[in-house]
């Protein structure tokens, strides 16, 4: 088992907020990768106390995870541990949006 944490507040968007998203997800994925994980769970990164904007957060999780599944051997399964009813709506509307593109 390994923990990557992400550890800036939301601060607006203006203090690369979006890239250390991208890059905490990328490095868990890459991480997995390499130690050949079947599956991988993620929480909803930084929605919590660090206030990440939900809907900008979920986009950010799905814009990197889809594309790594489809790209990857490893992690063959990634799942969403989501902590309320209306994270996981956003989410699973998010997915079936990004599935029509």
């Amino acid at each position: 088992m390994f923990f990557i944490r992400l550890v800036q507040s939301w601060q607006g968007g203006n203090a690369g907020e979006p890239d250390l998203l991208r890059a905490c997800y990328r490095n868990a994925l890459d991480e997995a990768s390499n130690r050949r994980l079947g599956a991988l769970a993620f929480p909803a990164i930084s929605c919590g106390v660090y206030g990440y904007p939900h809907q900008e957060a979920a986009t950010i999780a799905l814009n990197e995870v889809w594309p790594w599944l489809v790209g990857h051997e490893f992690p063959q399964k990634v799942v969403f541990v989501l902590f309320d009813q209306p994270m996981s709506e956003l989410y699973q509307r998010l997915l079936v949006e990004k599935a029509k593109s």
